[in-house]
């Protein structure tokens, strides 16, 4: 720890996380191939996982607009039913050539801002910098507790963006609500489960477009990962301020002689 820095400038200068009336962001260990791989699976939802918010929400809007573009779910579904020459023709190569550089290079910059933040989270941890627990303003009250994982599973497999509300994750419990109602909408899910339930199951299947319904595994699988992960290290960073308050103020100095005496006298 660098002792001959003020606690005020060492908080600022590596802070391990911030509570705010809109979100809890926190620098915590992460793996950069998990990162990587869903960018991979869409991008700028590797970005949101670290709390990047605006590089992953302009790439998701990317992608959104690109892929349809593109037609690039309708081409992964004829591949996946061995229709390989429809979804040759079905897809513009216009389009897809644009895909293709964005795509590999937003993977290249999630591994690369992992790393960073990694060493950001050590030096965090090494610095033992305090956060504020509670965040009072005139919109929200904020604060850390203990929250269950699991609850922000169901919540996220309710409605992705809930387990993240849950969290106080907002601006991607917004951005996930949102991008949950329109792919329903435009890929006709609400009349599919309507034909089903009623036992019109080939109306069903007509009337789903493909396209858009091929965004939901990658929306449903992110808001499951990204909210129980949340969860969890929300929880570690809890503890940790906890611990940190604790031992600031009712640990005395002598304690650590004490306990270390009677290790000594038992062994």
């Amino acid at each position: 720890m660098e002792t001959k820095q003020p606690e005020s400038i060492r908080n600022q200068r590596r802070p391990k996380g911030l509570v705010s009336p809109v979100t809890i962001n926190l620098f915590h260990m992460k793996n950069p191939w998990v990162t990587a791989w869903w960018s991979a699976a869409f991008p700028g939802y590797g970005f949101i996982i670290m709390g990047s918010y605006i590089k992953g929400f302009l790439l998701v809007g990317w992608e959104f607009f690109v892929n349809i573009n593109a037609k690039v779910n309708l081409a992964i579904m004829y591949s996946l039913t061995g229709s390989f020459e429809q979804g040759k023709e079905v897809i513009d190569i216009n389009w897809f050539i644009l895909y293709i550089g964005v795509y590999i290079i937003s993977i290249w910059m999630t591994y690369g801002l992992t790393v960073d933040l990694n060493k950001l989270s050590i030096l965090a941890d090494r610095e033992d910098s305090s956060v504020v627990p509670v965040k009072l303003s005139s919109m929200d009250i904020c604060y850390l507790d203990k929250r269950v994982p699991w609850v922000s599973v169901m919540l996220s497999i309710i409605s992705p963006g809930l387990g993240h509300l849950y969290t106080h994750r907002i601006p991607t419990s917004f951005f996930l609500l949102v991008k949950f109602l329109v792919i329903a909408y435009y890929s006709h899910l609400i009349p599919a489960i309507h034909y089903t339930l009623v036992g019109a199951f080939g109306q069903a299947t007509a009337v789903l477009d493909p396209q858009w319904l091929l965004f939901f595994p990658s929306l449903y699988g992110f808001a499951i990962y990204d909210s129980y992960v949340n969860c969890v290290e929300y929880n570690r960073l809890f503890e940790m301020e906890q611990s940190r308050f604790i031992r600031d103020n009712y640990q005395g100095p002598g304690i650590y002689h004490a306990m270390k005496g009677e290790f000594e006298a038992c062994s």
